[in-house]
């Protein structure tokens, strides 16, 4: 019996071991898997990393090259190859530098210098498009950006030397960091990460009037006016904003430290158990954004009618002399665009965004960072012709509805003064812009009219 006992005590510690092995068969299976793919992975990564680079090396090459050719280019045509070729090479070398694991204030500032070569070669070209040689300014720029690219190509070669000996490791760089990964590598490494700021130690945007200008990257909030103030100056800008009788709870959200323009948050209230949203300017405490969440179920506010609601909201808030321009209408509330304006003169750079609910007319949003990036009162001078002057531009089949003046934004964050000619080519609807300085055609958008709005291509 105890024999019959024993052997089944046996049975049942072998089975157990039996188990145990097999799970340990099973860790050690899933582990080797796993280390293979994360083998494949890393792998995968350095090939990725490794052709961006390469990549990022030959259009910096390239865009050296391009420069150089600039400098030498005696006609507005073989100017204006040259310069777009500078220009599509540029933007390439931008995006493959995008693609590389690294965050560093190094890279920020070669990006920003091959974002700025890319936007000058492109204004340049456009001069040469018109038939105009570049003069003593811009031929001054151009070898000024050639020593700075020669300076960059040389260091990203070294970059490569490091990468090809083995000294450079993106893998190490993903996991580690920038900084961690500089103490890992060689000092010719590190110096040579290091050299992609001391390269452009001395550069900061070449200043021109122009396309090409330091705010490309560094805008000036020219709206944002007034002292900083803290958190609790800010909650009273909300309770003056909204009306301090309509609140039963405001909360402090925090404070948006990096948006476009700093912030405290705050969530409200109201008594009619209302949920708003609201961002006030850390600069001068000004509404940035405010966003109600109530629900429209009817409409029985005209268009006409929202318009001037949304303008005297506006005026009552701060924001005088503001026009609608387009407008967007979605499940009872129309979003309607207003544009400041100064003397006659439309600025679609200070746009301000109201919604207003269709049911009972009320204001539930409003956003105002066009209008705090840009807004400042304008030197209107630089009308060198006439309107008439400036038709002759126009296509001939174009039959004009409206006319007048505008400041338009460009790609670049710069403004241009224009003649605005709103008219029709058959069943289509354009807006064409003509620049009231030197009678060139800006832009040109196509309105399309919905039923819930007209909206601008």
């Amino acid at each position: 019996m105890n024999k019959l006992v024993d052997w089944k005590n046996r049975l049942k510690k072998g089975h157990m071991l039996s188990v145990i092995g097999v799970f340990f068969l099973i860790i050690v299976i899933l582990g080797v898997i796993s280390y293979n793919k994360q083998k494949e992975y890393r792998q995968t990564s350095e090939n990725r990393y490794n052709m961006a680079f390469y990549e990022l090396v030959d259009y910096v090459q390239n865009v050296d090259i391009y420069l150089a050719k600039s400098l030498i280019s005696t006609t507005p045509e073989q100017g204006a190859e040259t310069l777009t070729n500078l220009w599509r090479e540029a933007n390439l070398a931008q995006s493959y530098l995008s693609m590389l694991p690294i965050e560093s204030q190094e890279l920020e500032t070669t990006e920003k210098f091959l974002n700025q070569v890319s936007d000058y070669s492109y204004s340049l070209s456009r001069k040469n498009i018109y038939n105009e040689s570049l003069n003593e300014e811009d031929l001054k720029n151009l070898k000024e950006l050639h020593g700075y690219s020669t300076e960059l190509k040389n260091t990203l070669n070294q970059l490569s030397d490091d990468i090809n000996t083995g000294r450079v490791k993106w893998g190490e760089l993903t996991k580690k960091g920038t900084v961690a990964f500089a103490t890992q590598v060689s000092n010719i490494s590190k110096e040579s990460f290091d050299n992609l700021e001391e390269n452009f130690h001395e550069y900061s945007g070449l200043i021109y009037d122009g396309a090409y200008s330091e705010h490309l990257t560094n805008q000036e909030k020219r709206g944002l006016t007034g002292e900083d103030v803290d958190e609790e100056t800010a909650k009273k800008k909300v309770e003056e904003f909204v009306g301090k009788d309509n609140i039963k709870e405001i909360s402090n959200l925090g404070f948006s430290e990096n948006a476009s323009i700093p912030s405290y948050d705050f969530s409200i209230k109201t008594n009619n158990d209302q949920n708003i949203n609201m961002s006030i300017s850390k600069k001068g405490a000004h509404i940035v954004y405010m966003n109600s969440d109530r629900q429209v179920n009817t409409e029985v506010i005209t268009q006409e009618e929202a318009n001037e609601i949304g303008k005297k909201y506006l005026e009552e808030k701060g924001f005088p002399n503001m026009k609608e321009t387009y407008f967007l209408k979605q499940e009872g509330i129309v979003t309607v665009n207003y544009a400041y304006e100064q003397d006659g003169v439309l600025m679609y750079p200070d746009l301000i965004k109201v919604k207003i609910a269709l049911d009972n007319g009320e204001v539930l949003g409003i956003e105002t960072t066009g209008y705090l990036n840009n807004h400042t009162t304008r030197n209107i001078q630089n009308i060198k012709i006439s309107k008439e002057e400036a038709k002759k531009t126009l296509n001939k089949q174009l039959n004009i509805q409206s006319e007048g003046l505008a400041y338009i934004p460009t790609e670049w964050q710069t403004e241009i003064l224009c003649y605005e000619f709103k008219g029709k080519i058959d069943d289509t609807e354009f807006l064409v812009y003509i620049n009231a300085e030197n009678g060139r055609e800006e832009d040109i958008l196509v309105i399309t009219n919905t039923p819930n709005g007209t909206l601008t291509m």
